[in-house]
């Protein structure tokens, strides 16, 4: 079973930055600057925070998750917006 999660992140150094966006591609969606949304299994989400763990530097930076509930039987996406509307990105995220 997947749960739906915006994993949020604040990464002080700019080569750490593009490794955790790196990593971060392979597991979801990229929403906007340093936010993603994800489905996961509960091994995907161990991996994921293994492989998160051993590249930011735990004094400096921050990786947040936080659980939307179960991927299955929710319907429409629960991420509404204010300002800009909220539209998927469908294209590859490239950072120079």
């Amino acid at each position: 079973m997947r749960n739906s999660y915006l994993v949020c992140y604040d990464i002080c150094d700019d080569k750490r930055l593009r490794k955790v966006f790196k990593t971060m591609r392979g597991y979801g969606d990229h929403l906007q600057f340093s936010v993603f949304e994800c489905q996961l299994t509960r091994m995907d989400m161990v991996r994921l925070r293994a492989e998160l763990s051993a590249m930011i530097h735990h004094a400096e930076d921050q990786v947040l998750f936080v659980d939307l509930g179960p991927a299955e039987g929710r319907g429409d996406r629960v991420i509404t917006a204010l300002g800009k509307p909220y539209t998927a990105v469908d294209s590859p995220c490239i950072i120079v």
